[in-house]
Protein backbone atom coordinates (compact mmCIF):
# COMPACT_ATOMS: atom_id res chain seq x y z
CA UNK A 1 0.00 0.00 0.00
CA UNK A 2 1.33 3.42 -1.00
CA UNK A 3 1.03 6.66 0.92
CA UNK A 4 -1.23 8.10 -1.77
CA UNK A 5 -3.74 5.43 -0.66
CA UNK A 6 -3.86 7.19 2.72
CA UNK A 7 -5.62 10.51 3.34
CA UNK A 8 -5.14 12.72 6.39
CA UNK A 9 -8.40 14.44 7.18
CA UNK A 10 -9.61 16.93 9.79
CA UNK A 11 -12.86 15.58 11.23
CA UNK A 12 -15.54 16.64 13.70
CA UNK A 13 -16.81 13.08 14.19
CA UNK A 14 -15.70 9.54 13.42
CA UNK A 15 -17.05 6.02 14.13
CA UNK A 16 -16.37 5.28 17.79
CA UNK A 17 -15.44 1.64 17.24
CA UNK A 18 -12.54 2.61 14.95
CA UNK A 19 -11.21 5.11 17.46
CA UNK A 20 -11.56 2.63 20.32
CA UNK A 21 -9.52 0.09 18.31
CA UNK A 22 -6.74 2.65 17.79
CA UNK A 23 -6.73 3.72 21.45
CA UNK A 24 -6.69 0.07 22.57
CA UNK A 25 -3.74 -0.71 20.32
CA UNK A 26 -1.87 2.25 21.80
CA UNK A 27 -2.66 1.01 25.33
CA UNK A 28 -4.66 4.14 26.16
CA UNK A 29 -8.15 2.64 26.42
CA UNK A 30 -9.49 1.51 29.81
CA UNK A 31 -12.41 -0.93 30.15
CA UNK A 32 -14.47 1.60 32.11
CA UNK A 33 -14.25 4.25 29.35
CA UNK A 34 -17.46 4.95 27.48
CA UNK A 35 -17.05 4.93 23.67
CA UNK A 36 -19.98 7.36 23.35
CA UNK A 37 -17.84 10.01 25.08
CA UNK A 38 -15.33 10.04 22.21
CA UNK A 39 -17.53 12.60 20.47
CA UNK A 40 -16.70 15.01 23.34
CA UNK A 41 -12.99 14.21 23.02
CA UNK A 42 -13.16 15.21 19.35
CA UNK A 43 -15.33 18.25 20.01
CA UNK A 44 -13.08 19.43 22.85
CA UNK A 45 -9.96 19.24 20.70
CA UNK A 46 -8.63 22.28 18.86
CA UNK A 47 -8.35 19.99 15.84
CA UNK A 48 -8.81 16.24 15.44
CA UNK A 49 -7.36 14.31 12.50
CA UNK A 50 -7.59 10.78 11.20
CA UNK A 51 -5.41 8.94 8.72
CA UNK A 52 -7.80 7.06 6.47
CA UNK A 53 -7.16 4.12 4.19
CA UNK A 54 -9.02 5.36 1.10
CA UNK A 55 -10.01 1.90 -0.15
CA UNK A 56 -11.87 0.96 3.04
CA UNK A 57 -12.56 4.48 4.40
CA UNK A 58 -11.29 3.15 7.75
CA UNK A 59 -9.17 5.11 10.22
CA UNK A 60 -5.66 3.68 10.56
CA UNK A 61 -4.36 6.58 12.64
CA UNK A 62 -5.43 9.53 14.70
CA UNK A 63 -4.03 12.63 16.35
CA UNK A 64 -5.22 15.88 17.81
CA UNK A 65 -4.20 19.26 19.13
CA UNK A 66 -5.30 20.61 22.48
CA UNK A 67 -5.17 24.40 22.64
CA UNK A 68 -6.91 27.57 23.74
CA UNK A 69 -6.43 28.72 20.15
CA UNK A 70 -4.29 31.68 21.18
CA UNK A 71 -0.90 30.95 22.70
CA UNK A 72 0.18 27.33 22.52
CA UNK A 73 -0.91 23.82 21.54
CA UNK A 74 -0.11 20.27 22.54
CA UNK A 75 -0.08 17.26 20.27
CA UNK A 76 -2.07 14.48 21.87
CA UNK A 77 -3.09 10.93 20.97
CA UNK A 78 -0.95 10.46 17.87
CA UNK A 79 -1.21 6.79 16.96
CA UNK A 80 -1.00 4.71 13.80
CA UNK A 81 -2.05 1.08 13.72
CA UNK A 82 1.00 -1.19 13.66
CA UNK A 83 0.53 -2.52 10.08
CA UNK A 84 0.92 1.04 8.73
CA UNK A 85 3.90 2.27 10.74
CA UNK A 86 7.23 3.25 9.18
CA UNK A 87 5.61 4.45 5.94
CA UNK A 88 5.78 8.20 6.52
CA UNK A 89 2.15 8.49 7.63
CA UNK A 90 3.11 9.75 11.09
CA UNK A 91 5.22 12.49 9.49
CA UNK A 92 2.28 13.50 7.30
CA UNK A 93 0.05 13.65 10.37
CA UNK A 94 2.58 15.74 12.31
CA UNK A 95 2.86 18.08 9.31
CA UNK A 96 -0.93 18.55 9.22
CA UNK A 97 -0.97 19.39 12.95
CA UNK A 98 2.01 21.76 12.66
CA UNK A 99 0.51 23.52 9.65
CA UNK A 100 -2.83 23.87 11.41
CA UNK A 101 -1.05 25.49 14.37
CA UNK A 102 0.86 27.87 12.12
CA UNK A 103 -2.29 28.78 10.19
CA UNK A 104 -3.85 29.74 13.53
CA UNK A 105 -0.78 31.77 14.63
CA UNK A 106 0.21 29.30 17.34
CA UNK A 107 3.98 29.07 17.41
CA UNK A 108 4.56 27.09 20.65
CA UNK A 109 3.80 23.43 20.01
CA UNK A 110 4.64 20.73 22.54
CA UNK A 111 3.96 17.10 23.38
CA UNK A 112 4.87 14.36 25.80
CA UNK A 113 6.42 11.44 23.95
CA UNK A 114 5.66 7.83 24.75
CA UNK A 115 8.77 5.90 25.82
CA UNK A 116 11.02 5.04 22.85
CA UNK A 117 9.14 7.37 20.48
CA UNK A 118 11.30 10.46 21.05
CA UNK A 119 13.47 9.75 17.99
CA UNK A 120 10.39 9.91 15.77
CA UNK A 121 9.56 13.36 17.14
CA UNK A 122 13.18 14.54 16.98
CA UNK A 123 13.26 13.61 13.26
CA UNK A 124 10.17 15.78 12.84
CA UNK A 125 11.61 18.94 14.40
CA UNK A 126 10.92 18.49 18.12
CA UNK A 127 13.55 18.87 20.83
CA UNK A 128 13.69 17.81 24.45
CA UNK A 129 12.71 20.70 26.75
CA UNK A 130 15.78 20.86 28.95
CA UNK A 131 15.23 21.83 32.58
CA UNK A 132 11.50 21.08 32.34
CA UNK A 133 9.86 18.09 33.97
CA UNK A 134 6.50 16.70 32.80
CA UNK A 135 4.28 15.99 35.78
CA UNK A 136 0.94 14.32 36.48
CA UNK A 137 -1.44 14.90 39.36
CA UNK A 138 -1.73 11.83 41.62
CA UNK A 139 -3.53 13.42 44.56
CA UNK A 140 -2.48 15.34 47.61
CA UNK A 141 0.07 13.81 49.94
Amino acid sequence: MKNQDIEIKIVTKWPENELVDLYKEAGWWKDHYNPAELKWLIKGSFVFIVAIEKKTNRAIGTGRLISDGVSDAYIQDLVITSNYRNRGIGKKMIDVLINYSKKNNISWLGLISEPNQDNFYKKNGFEVLKNYIPMIYKGEK
